[in-house]
């Protein structure tokens, strides 16, 4: 299975070889089991500004910048277009509510996980369209073995956020000017997945919500794991296979 997918990866792309020094994972939905309470809080927010917000739209739209995702839904319901000083005003109510809420556990086996990445000398970045500091400083205390700040992308580092490449892209060079085949790309939303692979990098859906597998391979994922501790069992195996 990883042979066929690694190869299918590097004749799609006209690449030699997949060769990782990174490993670029998003947060929400990866890092953390944080989208239930995403999806709760995009619902009562939106709610207050007359946007109907289903707990599958906040899985579906999950990894773009939230005032992209707020914007846009405010043109298709409300049928007119805000700047990015009100979008931004409705996402400050979101992350209100959003840190109101009890704490999002660690995703289980993603620590396992990250210490095989970092046993193989590969490097560890976070992509993530969130700008909330609070979480930011809760990766660099959570992942401190792993991750340091300089590793991390988020929603001000890009103008165009998921699905456009361009925080892939801005990964790669925080990561030392990486090329696509440098990296791995790991995430758990459509919209990221979408930027993983128009990135050029080989990317991993971890099926970690409602959303149907079929979803995310239509994405264009390039191999799927049914939960961060499948992917861990088996990151022996995709290593051998490159």
């Amino acid at each position: 299975m990883f042979t066929l997918a690694i190869k299918q990866y590097l004749e799609r792309h006209g690449f030699e070889a997949l060769s990782p020094k990174a490993v670029l994972f998003d947060m929400d939905g990866v890092l953390y089991d944080s989208m239930p309470n995403h999806a709760i809080a995009w619902q009562q927010s939106m709610a207050q500004f007359g946007i109907q917000m289903t707990a599958n739209d906040a899985y579906a739209t999950e990894g773009a910048r939230g005032v992209d995702t707020i914007r846009k839904m405010v043109m298709q319901q409300q049928h007119r277009e805000i700047d990015e000083a009100e979008a931004q005003r409705m996402y400050d109510v979101k992350s209100h509510i959003f840190h109101e809420l009890p704490e999002a556990p660690v995703m289980p086996g993603i620590l396992t996980l990250m210490q095989q990445i970092h046993d193989n000398d590969i490097q560890i970045g976070v992509v993530t369209g969130s700008g909330q500091k609070p979480l930011i400083k809760r990766i660099l205390k959570d992942f401190s073995a792993f991750v340091d700040e300089a590793h991390i992308t988020t929603a001000y580092d890009v103008r165009r956020g998921k699905p456009k490449p361009d925080p892939y892209l801005t990964g790669l060079r925080k990561a030392g000017n990486l090329k696509p085949y440098e990296a791995i790309v790991v995430e758990n939303a459509p919209l990221g997945i979408q930027a993983g692979a128009a990135a050029k990098i080989f990317t991993i859906a971890i099926n970690t919500g409602p959303l149907s597998v079929q979803t995310l391979l239509d994405a264009n994922a390039d191999l799927l794991f049914p939960t961060m501790t499948d992917f861990s069992d088996n990151w022996g195996k995709l290593m051998q296979s490159l």
